[in-house]
């Protein structure tokens, strides 16, 4: 890339609020977009597709993998739609108010690589198109597609997922062995004591099976992944700076998600739902999770906690997790770390852990 295209994207993307605050911009309130409602209940297979009324959107995939050598390596996904401004009819390609953002990642023991791209919506470049039953969402060549063709089945029934770097590149086909989970109440998922809040849906039920492409040669690959979708126009409160976020796969079949977000005057407000292996979920408000953490490592000049205790007395649930690479640092537009886990304690876990804000 040139010097004066750098600059020029830098103008168009990097000066957004939303991206100069990194994730603590969520909290500003702007007008005109379309507001979460708890009387409004998700829709299937609607809500699949892209909520451009919203400000911010994401479709969010972990996945926890092993090669044929017995290796364990982690994938990231992920695409984020945001609005620069309320929709308002018919938008030229490079001024349709609709950024969007892309992140990709293998994690191993001793290594994290990672992208970024960046799109604006109306070029064809990127978006999130459902019709028929299929979804699509990409950035490029990056892509999360329906393979599940039969009339009247789940979007997410069966995906392929595709994405490369500069020394990565993975593809990846994705089958759900159980129902999509909704958070919250009922999808509706509060983010803090002031009500601020997000739609809210996993599916966290995926085998996973395919190959990863590294410099050492392409690993035939299988596990377990977890796709997050979520949007909102103003999913944190002003003074929340970043949260801890983990999604976890149970030895016993179950699974949990929890997420503590943190408040500039030290406090935390949490929220969790257990899964059952049948995917009956159960939500827990503010308070009912405990995350303490438990290690620290210095990655890009930050103090950043990789091991955690989390607790559930409501479910008996007392871990403690360890990152698979204490490194896993996405040096972005927007850094956060994100990276694989496992958890020993009261049960055994394998999943992923976010966090952001530090």
């Amino acid at each position: 890339m040139n010097a004066k295209l750098a600059f020029l994207l830098c103008l168009t993307f990097c000066a957004h609020p939303l991206f100069a605050q990194g994730f603590a911009g969520m909290g500003q309130a702007v007008e005109g977009f379309a507001q979460v409602d708890r009387t409004n209940k998700l829709v299937f297979p609607q809500d699949h597709g892209a909520h451009p009324a919203y400000r911010i959107e994401w479709w969010y995939l972990t996945a926890n993998l092993r090669d044929e050598e017995g290796q364990d390596l982690g994938v990231q996904w992920t695409v984020f739609r945001n609005a620069t401004r309320p929709a308002d009819g018919p938008q030229e390609a490079w001024d349709d108010g609709q950024i969007w953002l892309g992140h990709a990642a293998v994690t191993w023991a001793d290594r994290h690589v990672h992208a970024e791209r960046y799109a604006r919506g109306a070029t064809g470049q990127a978006g999130a198109d459902l019709r028929e039953n299929q979804l699509r969402v990409w950035m490029d060549d990056w892509q999360l597609q329906s393979l599940d063709m039969a009339p009247g089945s789940d979007p997410l029934a069966e995906i392929s997922l595709t994405a490369r770097g500069a020394d990565f590149a993975y593809d990846l086909t994705l089958a759900a062995t159980g129902p999509l989970v909704l958070h919250g109440e009922a999808g509706f998922s509060i983010k803090s004591e002031s009500a601020q809040a997000s739609y809210y849906f996993s599916q966290p039920f995926f085998e996973v099976e395919g190959t990863i492409s590294l410099t050492d040669g392409v690993h035939k690959v299988t596990g377990h992944a977890w796709l997050d979708r979520e949007w909102s126009s103003q999913p944190l409160a002003a003074d929340q700076s970043g949260w801890d976020w983990v999604s976890l796969h149970f030895d016993t079949g179950e699974k949990l998600m929890g997420f503590a977000l943190r408040s500039t005057d030290g406090s935390r407000f949490t929220s969790a739902t257990w899964i059952e292996a049948d995917g009956t979920p159960t939500a827990y408000g503010n308070g009912a999770l405990r995350m303490t953490p438990m290690e620290l490592h210095e990655v890009a000049g930050r103090s950043v906690p990789v091991g955690w205790n989390i607790q559930l007395p409501a479910r008996g649930l007392d871990i403690t997790t360890t990152a698979l690479n204490p490194d896993a640092w996405m040096a972005g537009s927007i850094p956060y770390w994100e990276g694989p886990i496992r958890a020993t304690g009261s049960h055994r876990a394998q999943g992923y852990l976010e966090m952001t804000g530090y």
